[in-house]
C-alpha cells in the first residue's frame, strides 16, 4: 500500500507544480487553491508512505515522479522546449528512480 500512496503523492506533486505555474505567482485564485489543496494531499500521502518505506527511497521517488511528470506536462500542455539535453536529464532521473525502487527492501 505504501507504494500506491507514494505514486499518488507523486502524481499530486505534478498537479500542484503545474497549477502553481498557472497561478501566476498565486495571483489567480482557482489555480492557487488547487496548488494548496494538492500540496497538502501530496504531503499527507508521502507521510503515509514513509511509515513503511525508508526516507531516502520515498523522498527520492516522490521528487522524481514530480520532476519527470512536471517535465512531461510542461512539454505536452505548456509548450515548453524539448531538447536532447532535457530528454537526457529526464531519462537519467527515471533511471535513478528504477534503481531506487530495485534497491528498496
Amino acid at each position: 500500500m505504501a507504494w500506491i500512496y507514494l505514486l499518488l503523492a507523486g502524481l499530486l506533486e505534478v498537479v500542484w507544480a503545474c497549477s502553481m505555474k498557472l497561478s501566476d505567482g498565486f495571483s489567480k485564485p482557482v489555480p492557487a487553491t488547487i496548488t494548496i489543496v494538492t500540496m497538502i494531499g501530496s504531503f499527507a500521502l508521502l507521510s503515509l508512505a514513509m511509515r513503511s518505506l525508508p526516507l531516502g527511497t520515498a523522498y527520492t521517488i516522490w521528487t522524481g515522479i514530480g520532476a519527470v511528470g512536471a517535465f512531461v506536462l510542461g512539454i505536452v500542455a505548456l509548450g515548453e522546449p524539448v531538447t536532447p539535453l532535457r530528454i537526457t536529464a529526464a531519462v537519467l532521473i527515471v533511471s535513478g528512480l528504477v534503481l531506487m525502487k530495485l534497491s528498496a527492501t
